[in-house]
């Protein structure tokens, strides 16, 4: 088992959680209308529709890399620009509106398509995991970080909408988004910038 890259995939998995984006604001919004349970249900949908994501990425990536390497460079290359314009989006990005819904069963749905119709988070998966997945990995490695994948996102999407619970943190954070908005804008362009430097001197 591949324990340096599981811990890369790991961090990585952690920054693209816990930035702020579109998973967050429908998390926020969920828990904002319908109350702990309802963000609850939407944190759980998102976790598992992030998972058959991951699964994906993980497994049809490392098949590409080994048997297609100039469809590999450029799925780099266009998950690089893909980054860039995910961050400058990030920086230029307005508060978001909440807008009311009805039940826990439209939170988990919500949760789950925001993340398994979401075509930035393949995109971002697949700009990430390049840098830490090999041919030569074991099926054993590729579950693992598979499966860290899913468990992170719903962990920190769990946490996000208990905390949020609480009124006044909710709105506390409500009035920082731009602020929010912008950590997460700068920390894509770097990704993109790494991800473009590895790419250039392998």
């Amino acid at each position: 088992m591949d324990l340096t890259a599981i811990a890369a995939a790991a961090v990585m998995f952690i920054l693209g959680a816990t930035s702020p984006g579109p998973s967050v604001a429908v998390v926020l919004r969920n828990t904002m209308i319908g109350g702990r349970a309802r963000g609850l249900s939407c944190a759980v949908g998102h976790g598992i529709g992030f998972g058959f994501y991951a699964i994906s990425v993980v497994f049809g990536l490392v098949i590409i890399m080994e048997k297609y390497p100039d469809v590999f460079t450029i799925m780099q290359t266009i998950g690089i620009f893909f980054l860039l314009y995910l961050g400058k989006s990030m920086l230029s990005a307005e508060v978001q509106e909440i807008q009311q819904a009805k039940s826990n069963r439209d939170g988990f749905l919500e949760g789950f398509f925001i993340a398994f119709l979401n075509p930035k988070i393949a995109v971002f998966m697949l700009a990430v995991l390049s840098t830490v997945l090999d041919p030569s990995m074991t099926s054993e490695t590729k579950w693992v970080i598979a499966g860290l994948g899913m468990t992170i996102d719903t962990i920190w999407y769990v946490l996000v909408a208990m905390v949020l619970s609480n009124s006044s943190i909710l709105t506390r954070i409500q009035n920082n988004q731009r602020i929010l908005n912008l950590i997460t804008g700068l920390l894509m362009i770097g990704l993109a910038i790494w991800t473009a430097f590895r790419l250039l001197t392998q």
